[in-house]
């Protein structure tokens, strides 16, 4: 059941999901807030006044995305097969140039991220990311493939990705963007 609450200016909508959890969290799944508490947890409305400042700010992230977002093209002409002959052929490039190899590379639809890579050198790719310009198709590739480097999001791991991607905050700014357009497609 979605329920509203105002934080400043804005009302923002969101769900209660109780679950078997120790300790709280906040997620913001495709723009919309939810609460996951653990089962015998009181007061939503606490939890929600200490976090009001990174609702807030996260929310108007996503409000700004969501309109930006209304100014972008999918790539609705590429088949599957092209886009996995695609995926296959940038990480083969990427990995020539690392010098570093894959496992197996899977496809599966997700509502949660591009793509991973395992720690079994797994690639598994969103059937979705097809939808979306071949340079961010590469990004992401390229992005998963670093993580056979380093596993973390550390400094290590973006000097990494700058070698290829200077301006890597923007592409990963416009897969944001993208992400809005591609959900709001299923949707519809």
């Amino acid at each position: 059941m979605q329920k509203k609450i105002k934080i400043y200016d804005m009302d923002v909508e969101y769900a209660v999901n109780y679950r078997s959890v120790h300790y709280p969290r906040l997620e913001f799944k495709t723009g919309n807030l939810i609460l996951i508490l653990p089962k015998n947890y009181e007061s939503e409305k606490k939890i929600i006044e200490t976090h009001k400042e990174w609702i807030y700010k996260k929310h108007k992230e996503i409000l700004n995305s969501l309109k930006a977002s209304k100014n972008k093209k999918l790539n609705i002409n590429r088949t599957q097969e092209g886009f996995r002959e695609l995926i296959h052929s940038i990480i083969e490039k990427n990995l020539q140039n690392l010098h570093l190899k894959v496992n197996k590379v899977y496809f599966k639809e997700i509502r949660s991220k591009w793509a991973s890579c395992s720690s079994s050198k797994n690639l598994m790719v969103n059937s979705l990311l097809r939808y979306l310009p071949e340079a961010l198709i590469g990004y992401v590739v390229y992005h998963e493939i670093a993580h056979l480097k380093e596993r973390k999001h550390n400094e290590r791991f973006w000097k990494i990705i700058k070698g290829k991607y200077k301006d890597h905050q923007k592409m990963e700014k416009e897969l944001f963007l993208y992400w809005f357009l591609v959900q709001e497609r299923l949707n519809s």
